[in-house]
């Protein structure tokens, strides 16, 4: 924060000591910002400098010999004995800028040893949680040191010469939050992370000037982007505003863009000239009014806009990713048709370990001393009577002032007190609640050691097992609930604590303590003197000498999250104190000092348990771990002179495993310091990490393993982990164990060098393996804290960890930014560490998240809890506030691209198809010519003749019943009244429009009877009826101009409607969106002349035109079909046979009656079957969602019709409500086909869900099915009411990417359920053809769906009368086989099976599944992948996702969700979205843009509008919440 300018100053130290007070009341919330500035510039106004010269010294000086780089982390703390270690802070800082000590810098302090994953961390500045104090310092001092940072500048200089262009995402207004440090809350008392403290406040060393200037100019001249990154924080003023002003430039320069050219068409047939409509929310609009709001399209010259600040993200993030990658170790696995996942093959080149097999090296004896007690208890009963004024413990406050001295009688009386009320006081006398060996937990806070120790030896006197744990804040502490879940397994029913704390427990309103979450019940007992019985004379502790009974339990948190209990017997208790005593050479009277958290690890066995202290003279660091204890310490030496071991490694070699010396000018190296030498009485070995337990090779890093009876002995309750971390038996490479005692692993990973000091060099907890190398999660912290501006990352809080996506670990670095950080600031510090860390350790990383500062889950003593943090990060709660993924740089794995093979031509398939034995894909429906029936409509040529019969024979037979949102019956018409109705409309068309026949006619009706009348109406009068649906009053502006380009594309002469859309069409609201001079004649059918007409048009031949079909593609395409009688009689007729209408049978229709088969059985099948349709007008469900159903209940009706958006609306609308609909009676069970009419695959998910919503209401899952139809031919597939049910099958969605069709069972994996279409209507053939050659194809393969019919559509009708695409679509021949037969293409990829069942003729059933549309399909990596596939996982991903539309763009892939939450959730999605497309569909996302709900378009049908999107998106018109470019 604000001291950054002051490393440059020559402060006085009590100046510097009041300023880091000063800082740590501002983070502790004590002092405003206001009086912390005050206060501030009157301390050091005296000191105030002219402008900085070079010396602005480094944070950390290394104090070795200037040529020497200290390795990265200061460790401070190992001569420390028991204090209160709070006063670390300020005294630390004084002391270590006083130079009263040589310094030395070593790269695994005690920590070290913790597992990364936050052990309650040994930590100088785990000071109490009531008043910790931190030096601001905090954890990025320990990873700091000048030689590495200088390799990051170094590194990021390089790249500097490569100018990497990375596009910032956008972020909507609202997330861009400039928290201004004035609003800041104070931070809570946390600071750095779990064991940050081992450093404590060196920042201030201040070098001599000369030493400074050098390493300055020598940065400055490596400087990045011109601003300056050298160490020294001073300089950090210098790299704000210009460097970013720089930067940007240097992106902007390279996203110069040309032309866009649109990508690739990959539809094989939208012609050039087909109107391309963008579609809204359920309407069509028109392009010169687009839905995003009112920007300007640019178009290039195929209709799609590029004149967006998207685009040229989108170029410069291609620009980006054209440039050459680090090649991959092996580029692909492969990914045959067979999907075979290679593993990556080893790099020939990488380095191997030479040396001979290692020789396990042995401690010192340990000493047997005459004098060394039986026991722990027994030694303090001795000192207790012998010296019982002697200090024994003394607690300090923050100035260094004795707060407390505890002396061994005190300690003995006291503990004596405890244990007898332990055993006494607790239950009854009968059932005391502790008896000897049961477990109780001690908690007790940081500033209170001395309560702690008379609580841990009152424990070991009364012969029960404490388990030391961390004061619980809230119920909800990261990490807490796995401690309860040990104290539940170790069976803790009480729990000690002190008086204070106990104060300071969260309590319920009665004043209880609540029970924290996963905890057992649990008695707090406080342990003070006052509050306890005194025991009687006669009652003695039974000391007896150390034996194998546990001693306590220390716990241990794992990397996934999980706490373990290591047991330490009382054995290994006090071999462990003889050990450390010898290696130390602790004497009596001697003092040490302990900043470490006393509760544990070497804080617990040097303060509580030897009770001796350190020289002064130096700092001997050790390493530790839960399991082992102290594996190796290094020993004090009188002679100041002799410089500790030390080795710079080769961080490439270190990623093989493999010890390589390197020189220190690399910028890849790691410099380690020994932690000293086997401890006494041990034996030490390293094995290999995984496998069998097998020694490594002298230049092979290994874990270190040991052999001693100062170890835990095992992980309570958990006896296989025990065995594989316990009971190790090194083997040598002949396979023979080296030792008959059983060696523990220490979760240490490192090698043993010469002269048998062992070397640390990472932990297990800490390993990432990726492609193959393994690094660790502390260097990568450590390179991303070098990385200017220094500062950056808020106190150092910073989580590496790996999550695995498709078959390997990926990294990802989460950290808590500056609250004052600008979005620039982020995203310029972001996009340096991905460089640095590529730079130094060769690795990419896949995802960077920055997230506010004081968010991340903390341990206990304020560190990241790091296994929280992950699982907030996979769940999608972490939350970000700047995200970038870089999937394209780290994932080399994926399958290889597909290669098709050109050669190959039709016959060559067909035969080796016949060869193989598969037949080639063909079906046909029922013979239209053998069925008798007696159909009398058959003998009229057209349907107004049909007409006129029913009205003559039938006058008063109801044909037509339209319902009301009441479910009322608003309307209806019977035979003879519909003959009349269209009589005069017929008049009026003659009369007052003036028409010719063959004259088109647009009806612009709401769904009703008013459209069915006026289209008879003009089948009387011999002109062509062209359905349109009607502009939303609501929303005129984006509806209006579709209906006025259908009414200009489609030629109409006249323009028929309702009075209400009569004035709509005329309004100033409509003349501000299209021209209303321009309309046809307009004619307002509510007001019909009283007479009938000569005569009734009769047409001359069945093959003219009978209606005009319009509808949009879901790729926006506007297509008109042309539907000749003769094909309208036949498609009635197939559809009356296929569902067996009937005059008597009454017929439910839920559908818009615009076009396709919806219009056809709204306006023409009752007037051909006779049955009764009533009909229900869908968006009458908006107000009564349960309309439809209680109508389909109500008239008992067998059959229904209704569209997905009518499911979806019933399955959302009526989930809740099923108990008070059957309440009203509704009642299904008469339902026999419920159809959704679709032009797309089966959505088997809303199927599935419908039917099992309302089958409590009588609904046979069996009757739903889907009906499939396309432009070509209206209606190819309906489920009808005979037959076998439809079927669905698994086949693997791999292969379907390689136009294969694999059946699978269910629930494998990568399988994908497709529901077949219904069966295929009678008169109806069906081949599967491949697209591109035209020729037949096999059962076993996916192709274009090709269609002859009697009812196939006979063209397009467009403006321009596009033959060469007519002919294709409508007129297509295959190239091999049967070439005579004319097929129409459906332009829909599908395949067809054979299956088991019968049909109603006795023949095997032929199944039709329908795949998609092949103008949505998208070829990615040469493969064909359909939307809906990676929609559907994207969906399954988050629970925010409502909905999700996927399209491509120049080769990237972009992904669009809705999110259905706060707007902070959106930066959560682009991780997710990102892992599961890689992981099931392996690809890679290039773009993902996160919206509000209802941005992605959707048409009537329920179908969504990808390329609408994507134009919309492109012309920067979605308003998005956050645009993520993956790198």
């Amino acid at each position: 924060m604000a001291d950054r300018s002051l490393e440059g100053m020559a402060l006085p130290l009590e100046v510097r000591a009041r300023l880091a007070e000063l800082e740590l009341e501002l983070s502790e919330g004590d002092i405003t910002q206001k009086g912390y500035e005050k206060k501030r510039s009157k301390l050091i106004g005296a000191y105030l400098p002219q402008p900085p010269t070079a010396n602005g010294a480094a944070v950390v000086r290394c104090r070795l010999q200037p040529g020497e780089g200290a390795p990265r982390r200061p460790f401070r703390s190992a001569h420390i004995g028991v204090c209160d270690i709070r006063e670390a802070a300020a005294r630390e800082r004084a002391a270590s800028a006083a130079g009263s000590r040589p310094l030395f810098y070593f790269r695994f302090g005690v920590d070290q040893a913790l597992p990364q994953e936050r052990r309650a961390p040994v930590t100088p500045s785990s000071a109490s949680r009531y008043h910790r104090r931190r030096s601001s310092g905090s954890r990025d001092e320990r990873y700091r040191s000048d030689v590495h940072t200088e390799a990051v500048q170094a590194a990021l200089a390089k790249h500097k010469e490569r100018k990497m262009a990375v596009p910032m995402p956008s972020k909507r207004r609202s997330l861009v939050v400039q928290t201004s440090m004035d609003a800041y809350t104070p931070p809570d008392t946390s600071s750095g992370s779990e064991d940050e403290g081992s450093v404590q406040g060196d920042s201030q060393g201040t070098p001599t000037s000369s030493q400074g200037s050098i390493n300055m100019e020598h940065w400055i001249s490596q400087a990045i982007h011109g601003s300056t990154t050298s160490t020294t924080s001073s300089s950090s003023t210098q790299s704000g505003g210009s460097g970013a002003a720089h930067r940007l430039a240097d992106v902007m320069a390279q996203t110069h863009i040309e032309n866009h050219s649109a990508p690739p068409d990959v539809t094989t047939y939208t012609s050039e000239h087909s109107i391309q409509v963008e579609r809204p929310q359920g309407s069509t609009t028109s392009r010169t009014a687009p839905k995003y709001g009112n920007a300007e399209l640019m178009e290039t010259g195929d209709g799609v806009p590029v004149s967006s600040r998207v685009s040229a993200k989108i170029q410069q993030l291609v620009n980006t990713l054209k440039r050459p990658k680090r090649p991959p170790l092996r580029e692909f696995f492969v990914d045959d048709f067979e999907e075979l996942l290679e593993v990556q093959q080893p790099d020939p080149n990488q380095p191997k370990p030479e040396g001979a097999q290692m020789l396990a090296t042995r401690g010192e004896q340990l000493g047997v001393v005459t004098n060394w007690p039986p026991s722990l208890e027994a030694a303090l009963q001795r000192w207790g009577t012998i010296s019982p004024k002697a200090p024994c413990l003394t607690t300090m406050d923050t100035n260094g002032k004795p707060l407390y001295i505890l002396t061994y009688g005190k300690l003995w009386t006291r503990s004596m007190k405890v244990a007898y009320n332990i055993l006494h006081k607790l239950g009854t006398k009968q059932e005391p609640m502790v008896r000897p060996g049961d477990r109780v937990a001690l908690v007790f806070p940081n500033n209170d050691p001395a309560a702690f120790m008379v609580a841990f030896y009152g424990c070991l006197l009364a012969e029960v097992v404490p388990v030391p744990i961390e004061v619980p804040l809230t119920r909800k502490d990261a990490g807490s609930q796995q401690i309860g879940f040990l104290l539940g397994s170790c069976g803790v029913t009480v729990a000690l604590t002190s008086d204070a704390c106990h104060k300071g427990l969260p309590k319920s309103p009665t004043g209880e303590i609540p029970q924290f979450k996963g905890w057992p019940k649990l008695l707090w007992f406080v342990t003070e003197s006052k509050h306890l019985s005194k025991p009687p004379r006669d009652w003695f502790p039974h000391i007896k000498d150390a034996n194998n009974d546990t001693a306590y339990i220390e716990y241990k948190t794992c990397k996934d999250g999980s706490v373990l209990g290591v047991t330490v017997t009382r054995i290994a208790l006090l071999t462990h104190c003889q050990a450390l005593t010898q290696a130390c050479g602790y004497t009596e009277a001697e003092t040490i000092v302990n900043v470490l958290d006393f509760k544990k690890d070497v804080g617990l066995w040097h303060g509580i348990l030897t009770s001796k202290g350190l020289r002064q003279e130096v700092i001997c660091p050790c390493a530790s771990s839960p399991e082992a204890l102290t594996v190796a310490i290094r020993r004090p030496t009188d002679d100041s002179n002799q410089p500790p071991g030390r080795g710079v490694l080769s961080m490439h070699g270190l990623t093989y495993g493999v010890i390589r010396v390197d020189s220190e000018e690399k910028l890849s190296v790691l410099t380690v310091q020994d932690v000293g030498l086997v401890m006494p009485g041990a034996i030490m070995c390293s094995v290999k990490p995984d496998g069998i337990p097998q020694l490594c090779r002298t230049d092979e890093i290994g874990e270190l393993c040991v052999c001693a009876a100062a170890t835990g002995t095992s992980y309570y309750g958990l006896s296989g982990m025990t065995k594989n971390t316990f009971e190790v038996f090194p083997m040598t490479s002949s396979g023979a164990p080296i030792s008959e005692y059983p060696f523990i692993r220490t979760g240490l990973l490192g090698f043993v060098g010469p002269g048998g000091l062992v070397f640390v060099v990472g932990k297990m907890d800490g390993l990432m393996v990726v492609s193959g190398r393994r690094h660790n999660a502390d260097d990568i912290v450590a390179t991303a804290l070098a990385v200017e501006p220094m500062k950056f990352v808020y106190r150092g809080r910073i989580a590496v960890f790996s999550v695995t996506v498709l078959h390997d670990e990926r990294i990802v670095i989460v950290a808590e930014q500056r609250p004052d950080s600008t979005e620039e600031d982020s995203f310029q510090w972001m996009s340096r560490v991905l460089q640095a860390i590529d730079s130094i350790h060769q690795v990419g990383v896949y995802c960077l998240a920055l997230v506010p500062a004081n968010t991340l889950p903390k341990t206990p003593l304020g560190g990241i809890h790091l296994s929280e943090t992950k699982q907030l990060f996979l769940e999608g709660s972490l939350h970000p506030c700047n995200v970038l993924m870089c999937p394209h740089t780290c994932v080399t794995n994926l399958p290889k691209p597909r290669q098709k093979q050109p050669e190959i031509g039709p016959a060559s398939v067909m035969v080796g198809n016949l060869v193989s034995g598969k037949r080639i894909a063909q079906a046909s429906g029922r013979d239209l010519g053998q069925i008798e029936d007696n159909d009398q409509a058959r003998k009229f040529l057209f349907l107004s003749e049909v007409l006129q019969w029913r009205a003559q024979t039938t006058p008063d037979h109801v044909l037509y019943t339209l319902l009301n949102c009441r479910g009322t019956i608003a309307n209806s018409l019977t035979c003879v009244q519909l003959h009349k109705r269209a009589e005069k409309i017929a008049v009026m068309l003659m009369e007052r429009g003036h028409l010719q026949d063959g004259d088109h006619v647009a009806l612009v009706y709401p769904p009703g009877i008013d459209l069915i009348a006026a289209f008879y109406g003009c089948l009387y009068a011999g002109c062509v009826p062209i359905t349109v649906r009607p502009p939303h009053p609501q929303n005129i502006a984006t509806t209006l101009p579709t209906v006025k380009m259908i009414v200009e594309v489609s030629r109409s002469a006249c323009l028929m409607t309702t009075q209400l859309i009569c004035k709509l069409l005329r309004s100033r609201e409509a003349a501000a969106a299209v021209d209303v001079r321009t309309w046809p004649l307009i004619l307002d059918t509510d007001d019909l002349p009283k007479k009938r007409p000569a005569q009734i048009y009769k047409p001359s031949n069945p093959d003219t035109l009978a209606y005009l079909d319009f509808s949009v593609s879901t790729t926006g395409m506007l297509a008109g079909v042309k539907m000749s009688h003769a094909a309208t009689s036949a498609f009635c007729r197939s559809i009356k046979l296929q569902c067996e209408l009937y005059p008597s049978r009454e017929v439910a229709i839920c559908l818009d009656p615009y076009c396709g088969l919806g219009f056809v059985l709204w306006c023409l099948c009752s007037v051909y079957s006779g049955h009764q349709s009533i009909l229900i007008p869908p968006s009458e469900l908006e107000t009564n969602p349960a309309l439809w159903l209680l109508a389909v209940s109500q008239y008992k009706v067998r059959d229904t019709f209704c569209s997905y958006s009518v499911m979806e609306l019933c399955t959302k609308g009526l989930g809740s409500q099923t108990e008070s609909l059957k309440a009203r009676g509704l009642d299904l069970s008469r339902v026999r086909t419920c159809v959704v009419v679709a032009e797309e695959r089966p959505r088997i998910s809303l199927t599935q869900s419908f039917s099992k919503l309302f089958k409590d209401l009588g609904l046979h899952p069996r009757a739903v099915s889907t009906s499939f139809g396309c432009r070509v031919n209206l209606a190819i597939c309906l489920q009808g009411t005979s037959g076998p049910d439809p079927t669905t099958v698994y086949v693997d969605m791999r292969a379907l990417r390689h136009d294969r069709v694999r059946l699978v069972e269910r629930g494998s994996p990568h399988s994908l359920p497709l529901m077949e279409s219904g069966k295929i209507l009678p008169g109806v053939r069906i081949i599967i053809a491949n697209p591109e050659t035209k020729g037949p194809l096999g059962d076993s393969h996916l192709g274009e769906i090709w269609v002859h019919s009697a009812h196939n559509a006979s063209g397009y009708f467009t403006i321009y009368g596009d033959e060469s695409l007519q002919s294709d679509h409508f007129n297509s021949r295959l190239s091999f086989g049967d070439t005579q037969t004319i097929w129409a293409r459906t332009g829909y990829l599908g395949f067809l099976r054979r299956t088991e069942l019968t049909d109603a003729n006795g023949e095997r059933h032929d199944a039709l599944y329908v795949v998609g549309a092949l103008d949505e399909a998208m070829e990615l990596r040469g493969m064909r992948y359909h939307p809906i596939d990676i929609e559907t996982s994207v969906i399954r991903a988050h629970k925010s996702v409502t909905e999700c539309a996927v399209f491509t763009w120049t080769n990237l892939l972009v992904v669009v969700v809705e999110l259905d939450g706060s707007e902070q959730e959106a930066l959560d999605l682009v991780p997710l979205v990102t892992n599961v497309v890689l992981e099931e569909h392996y690809l890679i996302v290039g773009v993902v843009v996160v919206v509000d709900i209802g941005v992605i378009p959707i048409n009537s049908r329920g179908e969504k509008q990808r390329m609408h999107l994507r134009d919309g998106f492109l012309a920067d018109q979605l308003d998005p919440i956050y645009v993520a470019y993956n790198m």
